[in-house]
Protein backbone atom coordinates (compact mmCIF):
# COMPACT_ATOMS: atom_id res chain seq x y z
CA UNK A 1 0.00 0.00 0.00
CA UNK A 2 2.89 2.31 0.79
CA UNK A 3 4.37 1.66 -2.68
CA UNK A 4 1.01 2.15 -4.42
CA UNK A 5 0.28 5.41 -2.59
CA UNK A 6 3.47 6.97 -3.98
CA UNK A 7 2.69 6.29 -7.66
CA UNK A 8 2.76 9.68 -9.40
CA UNK A 9 0.98 8.64 -12.61
CA UNK A 10 -1.83 11.24 -12.99
CA UNK A 11 -4.66 8.77 -13.66
CA UNK A 12 -3.74 6.54 -10.71
CA UNK A 13 -3.36 9.60 -8.48
CA UNK A 14 -6.65 11.19 -9.49
CA UNK A 15 -8.72 7.99 -9.25
CA UNK A 16 -7.19 7.12 -5.85
CA UNK A 17 -7.84 10.54 -4.34
CA UNK A 18 -11.31 10.66 -5.91
CA UNK A 19 -12.30 7.31 -4.37
CA UNK A 20 -10.85 8.37 -1.04
CA UNK A 21 -12.93 11.56 -1.03
CA UNK A 22 -16.05 9.64 -2.03
CA UNK A 23 -15.89 7.08 0.77
CA UNK A 24 -14.24 9.06 3.59
CA UNK A 25 -14.63 12.44 5.25
CA UNK A 26 -11.59 13.88 3.47
CA UNK A 27 -11.45 17.67 3.83
CA UNK A 28 -8.91 19.26 1.46
CA UNK A 29 -10.14 22.85 1.72
CA UNK A 30 -7.57 23.50 4.48
CA UNK A 31 -4.65 22.01 2.53
CA UNK A 32 -1.78 24.35 1.65
CA UNK A 33 -1.92 23.21 -1.99
CA UNK A 34 -4.66 22.00 -4.29
CA UNK A 35 -2.59 19.74 -6.57
CA UNK A 36 -0.85 16.62 -5.27
CA UNK A 37 1.84 14.47 -6.86
CA UNK A 38 0.38 11.22 -5.48
CA UNK A 39 -2.04 9.73 -2.99
CA UNK A 40 0.79 9.76 -0.44
CA UNK A 41 1.48 13.44 -1.10
CA UNK A 42 -2.19 14.11 -0.31
CA UNK A 43 -2.07 11.95 2.82
CA UNK A 44 0.92 13.81 4.28
CA UNK A 45 -0.41 17.23 3.21
CA UNK A 46 0.46 20.45 5.01
CA UNK A 47 -2.25 22.92 6.00
CA UNK A 48 -2.71 26.58 5.15
CA UNK A 49 -1.18 29.00 7.68
CA UNK A 50 -3.67 29.63 10.49
CA UNK A 51 -5.79 26.55 9.74
CA UNK A 52 -5.06 25.28 13.26
CA UNK A 53 -5.05 28.13 15.82
CA UNK A 54 -2.67 27.37 18.69
CA UNK A 55 -3.88 28.06 22.24
CA UNK A 56 -1.22 30.48 23.49
CA UNK A 57 -2.01 30.11 27.21
CA UNK A 58 1.33 29.08 28.83
CA UNK A 59 -0.59 27.09 31.45
CA UNK A 60 -1.88 24.70 28.78
CA UNK A 61 -0.27 21.84 26.87
CA UNK A 62 -2.00 21.54 23.49
CA UNK A 63 -2.83 18.55 21.36
CA UNK A 64 0.07 17.64 19.06
CA UNK A 65 -2.28 16.39 16.34
CA UNK A 66 -5.84 16.07 15.12
CA UNK A 67 -7.44 13.00 16.64
CA UNK A 68 -10.22 11.20 18.48
CA UNK A 69 -9.64 10.70 22.20
CA UNK A 70 -9.36 7.01 23.07
CA UNK A 71 -8.08 6.14 26.51
CA UNK A 72 -7.32 9.04 28.86
CA UNK A 73 -6.90 9.67 32.55
CA UNK A 74 -4.46 8.78 35.31
CA UNK A 75 -1.71 6.19 34.97
CA UNK A 76 -2.48 3.68 37.73
CA UNK A 77 1.10 3.14 38.96
CA UNK A 78 2.31 1.57 35.70
CA UNK A 79 -0.93 0.43 34.04
CA UNK A 80 -2.95 2.21 31.34
CA UNK A 81 -6.27 1.39 29.70
CA UNK A 82 -6.07 0.37 26.04
CA UNK A 83 -9.78 -0.47 25.77
CA UNK A 84 -12.49 -1.74 28.09
CA UNK A 85 -11.13 -4.91 29.65
CA UNK A 86 -7.67 -4.40 28.16
CA UNK A 87 -4.71 -2.79 29.91
CA UNK A 88 -1.04 -2.45 29.06
CA UNK A 89 2.21 -1.64 30.85
CA UNK A 90 3.93 1.74 30.79
CA UNK A 91 7.33 0.01 31.08
CA UNK A 92 6.66 -2.19 28.04
CA UNK A 93 5.42 0.71 25.92
CA UNK A 94 8.30 3.09 26.69
CA UNK A 95 11.00 0.34 26.88
CA UNK A 96 12.83 2.38 29.53
CA UNK A 97 12.07 1.81 33.24
CA UNK A 98 13.57 5.15 34.26
CA UNK A 99 11.40 7.07 31.78
CA UNK A 100 8.33 5.04 32.80
CA UNK A 101 8.94 6.03 36.43
CA UNK A 102 8.49 9.71 35.46
CA UNK A 103 4.86 9.02 34.50
CA UNK A 104 3.70 6.72 37.27
CA UNK A 105 0.50 8.30 38.61
CA UNK A 106 0.77 10.92 35.88
CA UNK A 107 -1.72 11.66 33.07
CA UNK A 108 -2.08 10.23 29.58
CA UNK A 109 -4.20 10.84 26.49
CA UNK A 110 -4.50 8.51 23.49
CA UNK A 111 -5.28 10.31 20.21
CA UNK A 112 -6.36 8.14 17.28
CA UNK A 113 -6.01 9.53 13.77
CA UNK A 114 -8.46 8.34 11.13
CA UNK A 115 -7.26 7.89 7.53
CA UNK A 116 -8.77 11.16 6.31
CA UNK A 117 -7.35 13.36 9.10
CA UNK A 118 -4.38 15.70 8.94
CA UNK A 119 -1.38 13.47 9.74
CA UNK A 120 1.39 15.81 10.87
CA UNK A 121 2.20 16.27 14.55
CA UNK A 122 3.45 19.33 16.41
CA UNK A 123 5.09 20.52 19.62
CA UNK A 124 2.54 20.55 22.48
CA UNK A 125 4.33 23.45 24.22
CA UNK A 126 7.54 25.46 23.93
CA UNK A 127 10.05 22.64 24.41
CA UNK A 128 13.25 20.93 23.37
CA UNK A 129 13.13 17.44 21.86
CA UNK A 130 15.88 15.64 23.80
CA UNK A 131 15.75 12.00 22.87
CA UNK A 132 14.15 9.64 20.34
CA UNK A 133 13.73 5.89 20.76
CA UNK A 134 12.51 3.91 17.76
CA UNK A 135 10.96 0.51 18.56
CA UNK A 136 10.26 -1.79 15.56
CA UNK A 137 7.26 -4.06 15.79
CA UNK A 138 3.98 -5.13 14.22
CA UNK A 139 1.42 -3.00 12.43
CA UNK A 140 -1.89 -4.06 13.99
CA UNK A 141 -4.91 -1.91 13.16
CA UNK A 142 -5.53 0.57 16.01
CA UNK A 143 -9.30 0.69 15.42
CA UNK A 144 -11.31 0.27 18.69
CA UNK A 145 -12.40 -3.24 17.65
CA UNK A 146 -8.75 -4.36 17.40
CA UNK A 147 -7.86 -2.59 20.65
CA UNK A 148 -10.54 -4.60 22.44
CA UNK A 149 -9.27 -7.91 21.02
CA UNK A 150 -5.47 -7.71 20.74
CA UNK A 151 -3.72 -7.79 24.10
CA UNK A 152 -1.11 -5.03 24.63
CA UNK A 153 -1.50 -3.88 21.03
CA UNK A 154 0.37 -0.58 21.51
CA UNK A 155 3.31 -2.46 23.05
CA UNK A 156 3.46 -4.82 20.05
CA UNK A 157 3.29 -2.20 17.29
CA UNK A 158 6.07 -0.16 15.74
CA UNK A 159 6.47 3.14 17.57
CA UNK A 160 8.72 6.07 18.44
CA UNK A 161 9.19 7.50 21.93
CA UNK A 162 9.83 11.27 21.80
CA UNK A 163 11.02 13.00 24.99
CA UNK A 164 10.38 16.76 25.07
CA UNK A 165 11.53 19.07 27.90
CA UNK A 166 9.24 22.07 28.51
CA UNK A 167 11.12 25.35 28.20
CA UNK A 168 9.30 27.18 31.00
CA UNK A 169 9.08 24.57 33.76
CA UNK A 170 11.49 21.76 32.85
CA UNK A 171 8.78 19.09 32.96
CA UNK A 172 9.30 16.11 30.65
CA UNK A 173 6.44 15.42 28.22
CA UNK A 174 6.63 12.26 26.11
CA UNK A 175 4.84 11.63 22.82
CA UNK A 176 4.54 8.08 21.47
CA UNK A 177 3.51 7.91 17.80
CA UNK A 178 2.30 4.33 17.20
CA UNK A 179 2.19 2.78 13.73
CA UNK A 180 -0.71 0.68 12.41
CA UNK A 181 -1.96 -1.36 9.46
CA UNK A 182 -0.71 0.08 6.13
CA UNK A 183 1.56 2.33 8.23
CA UNK A 184 5.24 1.52 8.20
CA UNK A 185 7.27 4.65 8.81
CA UNK A 186 7.54 7.88 10.80
CA UNK A 187 9.45 11.00 9.75
CA UNK A 188 10.94 13.51 12.21
CA UNK A 189 12.45 16.86 11.26
CA UNK A 190 15.21 16.52 13.86
CA UNK A 191 16.56 13.24 12.42
CA UNK A 192 17.84 12.66 8.90
CA UNK A 193 16.47 9.13 8.87
CA UNK A 194 13.12 7.50 8.07
CA UNK A 195 11.94 5.42 11.04
CA UNK A 196 10.51 2.23 9.60
CA UNK A 197 10.02 -1.49 10.17
CA UNK A 198 13.27 -2.65 8.58
CA UNK A 199 15.32 -0.99 11.33
CA UNK A 200 16.40 -3.40 14.06
CA UNK A 201 15.99 -1.94 17.49
CA UNK A 202 15.31 -0.31 19.75
CA UNK A 203 17.32 2.51 18.17
CA UNK A 204 18.34 5.48 20.32
CA UNK A 205 19.15 9.06 19.27
CA UNK A 206 20.05 11.91 21.59
CA UNK A 207 19.21 15.30 20.13
CA UNK A 208 18.64 18.92 21.03
CA UNK A 209 15.87 20.28 18.83
CA UNK A 210 14.05 23.32 20.26
CA UNK A 211 10.49 23.88 19.05
CA UNK A 212 7.89 26.54 19.67
CA UNK A 213 4.38 25.57 20.72
CA UNK A 214 2.57 24.34 17.61
CA UNK A 215 5.74 23.97 15.51
CA UNK A 216 5.77 20.87 13.32
CA UNK A 217 7.85 17.95 14.64
CA UNK A 218 7.16 15.36 11.95
CA UNK A 219 4.53 13.18 10.35
CA UNK A 220 3.29 9.65 9.81
CA UNK A 221 3.99 8.34 6.33
CA UNK A 222 0.43 7.00 6.53
CA UNK A 223 -1.10 7.52 10.01
CA UNK A 224 -2.17 6.00 13.30
CA UNK A 225 -2.14 7.01 16.99
CA UNK A 226 -0.22 9.32 19.34
CA UNK A 227 -0.14 8.75 23.10
CA UNK A 228 0.77 11.81 25.22
CA UNK A 229 2.25 11.42 28.72
CA UNK A 230 2.64 14.08 31.42
CA UNK A 231 4.00 13.71 35.00
CA UNK A 232 1.90 13.74 38.16
CA UNK A 233 0.40 17.17 38.82
CA UNK A 234 -0.81 17.79 35.26
CA UNK A 235 -4.59 17.70 34.81
CA UNK A 236 -6.62 16.75 31.75
CA UNK A 237 -8.76 19.58 30.36
CA UNK A 238 -12.48 19.07 30.90
CA UNK A 239 -13.46 18.11 27.36
CA UNK A 240 -10.70 15.50 26.92
CA UNK A 241 -13.00 12.50 27.29
CA UNK A 242 -13.19 9.27 25.25
CA UNK A 243 -14.81 9.91 21.88
CA UNK A 244 -14.12 13.65 21.81
CA UNK A 245 -12.62 15.07 18.61
CA UNK A 246 -9.61 17.29 19.15
CA UNK A 247 -7.67 19.45 16.71
CA UNK A 248 -3.99 20.17 16.83
CA UNK A 249 -3.40 23.29 18.93
CA UNK A 250 -6.44 22.86 21.20
CA UNK A 251 -6.03 22.58 24.99
CA UNK A 252 -5.17 19.08 26.18
CA UNK A 253 -3.52 19.29 29.62
CA UNK A 254 -3.11 21.93 32.33
CA UNK A 255 0.33 22.50 33.87
CA UNK A 256 0.60 22.32 37.67
CA UNK A 257 0.92 25.57 39.60
CA UNK A 258 0.16 27.95 36.72
CA UNK A 259 -3.07 30.00 36.61
CA UNK A 260 -5.28 29.51 33.55
CA UNK A 261 -5.38 32.70 31.44
CA UNK A 262 -8.64 31.61 29.79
Amino acid sequence: MGWFSQIEQPLVRDVSIGLWRRFADLQLEEAAKTEFRSLHDCFTRELKPGARPIDSDPALVVSPCDGIVGGSGRVQHSKLIQAKGQAYSLDELLVDPQLAAVYRNGSYVTLRLTASMYHRFHAPHDCTLEHVTYVPGDAWNTHPIALARVEKLYCKNERAVLRARLATTGHLITLVPVAAILVASIRLHCLDVLLRLDHSGPNEWSCRAPARKGEELGWFQHGSTIIVFAPAGFELCERILPGARVRMGEALLRLPGLPDQG
